[in-house]
């Protein structure tokens, strides 16, 4: 089954933690990167640079920034051909953001 794992920061500042913790975390990243079955995808840039794009009728509307106020932004994706779905929780287990206040929906994908 390949799964689709959605990847929420939480509130946490990536500055305020410290050299170690940082090292660490990125190390957990590309542990999780370089797991058998996943296909990364890529980190995203803060939700304040999104656009948000609407269409009524004949019209394009655009708003800047997220869609919604949200304390769990998503930050990016990968993708995993797994077992079943208790392998691709225990691969999001192990995704650092799941332990520092975000979290990590697994969305199995159709076909």
């Amino acid at each position: 089954m390949r799964y689709m794992l959605l990847i929420h920061h939480g509130p946490r500042d990536w500055e305020s933690l410290s050299e170690d913790e940082q090292k660490r975390i990125a190390a957990d990243y590309k542990a999780v990167s370089t797991t058998p079955g996943v296909t990364p995808g890529t980190w995203m840039e803060d939700p304040e640079l999104a656009t948000t794009v609407r269409v009524d009728g004949e019209k394009t509307l655009t708003t800047d920034g997220p869609f919604v106020a949200v304390k769990e932004a998503l930050a990016g994706y990968l993708f995993y051909e797994a077992d079943d779905l208790d392998a691709a929780i225990e691969l999001a287990s192990r995704i650092p953001a799941a332990r520092l206040g975000g979290a990590v929906e697994v969305r199995p994908l159709k076909g």
